[in-house]
């Protein structure tokens, strides 16, 4: 199946596939969504294409207060990806609530707000400060970004440390808002981990966040990025996600996954859903495409259409079963009844 090209705010038809998911009993209308940092809140993809016409919108992660982020340079390009190293930058959460998830909310989009702290107490004031907002219908806990100068502040590299703020935020955030734990890579058993957030009342898995990663210039034999360290994202990472999606769902096949890491494509996002995922986020690729989310989203309605598969959910997981024994077909079936020759 080729990419689709498709022009600013065109919206072609899609096949009669049934595209809607439900994540944590919310439903929406088709698996794909925006990812985290790389479409600050869809105002600005908003110009490109209808932001109604995706899942969702994941927004910029916020912190309480405006955060500057780290030194520059903030971003470099690596083979199939990008090394990016913002730290978090951001307004704060009133800036955030009034202009970003006001906007969101008025336009319609469905936002899955994306929060970040440096403590559980931060957590659970951001989760009370989302209580009651039109337009909220997820939170996602980025409890695992890379890009911070504190490697402390990595919850997600700890089991106990990744409870506790998902505890926090679940007791803080309205009932009927589905609360997603965003996991790292960067861990030796990420299965380990997800049991622990789900156990302490996750309601979903945002699976991966970008892995820690550095760049060294050869001319200036020195670091590329100001903060010597960033997150890789980008099609280099995609193996390394759709094995995490698999070891979380083979581990908690009930539980709903919002995968990502370098989806580029609708074969991309199939992949991810075969693996457990129930949708997808497309990001690093917004970069150099605009209208990557829509036209991912096109192109996998028609990859399943092409499969015979009237409905997204029927897939969801579907590599984890065994693979049906081929049984070659006669090619002369009417043949086997003639009497032999004699």
């Amino acid at each position: 199946m080729s990419e689709l090209t498709l022009r600013p705010r065109e919206t072609p038809q899609l096949p009669a596939v049934d595209l809607s998911t439900t994540l944590a009993g919310v439903r929406f209308p088709n698996p794909v969504f925006t990812a985290s940092g790389c479409a600050a809140a869809g105002q600005e993809l908003d110009q490109f294409f209808d932001v109604t016409a995706i899942g969702g919108v994941v927004t910029k992660s916020i912190m309480l207060a405006a955060r500057s982020g780290r030194a520059t340079p903030r971003m470099a390009e690596t083979p199939s990806g990008m090394l990016n190293s913002i730290g978090l930058q951001g307004p704060g959460i009133e800036a955030f609530l009034d202009k970003d998830l006001s906007w969101l909310a008025g336009r319609g989009a469905r936002a899955v707000v994306s929060i970040a702290g440096g403590s559980v107490e931060d957590y659970a004031k951001l989760a009370m400060k989302l209580r009651g907002r039109p337009g909220l219908s997820m939170v996602e806990v980025n409890i695992s970004c890379p890009n911070v100068e504190d490697r402390g502040q990595v919850f997600a590299c700890d089991p106990a440390a990744a409870a506790a703020v998902v505890s926090a935020v679940r007791r803080n955030t309205d009932k009927g808002v589905p609360v997603f734990a965003k996991l790292s890579p960067d861990v030796t058993d990420i299965a380990l981990i997800a049991r622990s957030v789900v156990d302490a009342g996750a309601d979903g898995l945002s699976v991966i966040n970008t892995l820690l990663g550095m760049a060294i210039d050869t001319t200036t034999m020195r670091p590329v990025l100001g903060g010597v360290t960033g997150g890789l994202s980008g099609p280099a990472i995609r193996p390394i996600a759709v094995r995490c999606v698999w070891q979380c769902h083979a581990a908690l096949p009930d539980v709903p996954i919002l995968g990502m890491g370098g989806i580029r494509t609708g074969l991309d996002a199939l992949e991810f859903l075969l693996a457990g995922a129930s949708a997808v986020s497309v990001g690093t690729t917004v970069f150099g495409d605009p209208t990557a989310p829509v036209r991912v989203l096109h192109e996998l309605a028609h990859a399943l259409a092409e499969r015979g598969i009237d409905r997204l959910s029927d897939i969801v997981g579907l590599a984890h079963q065994p693979a049906q024994k081929y049984v070659p077909q006669d090619p002369d079936p009417v043949g086997d009844d003639l009497p032999e020759e004699s």
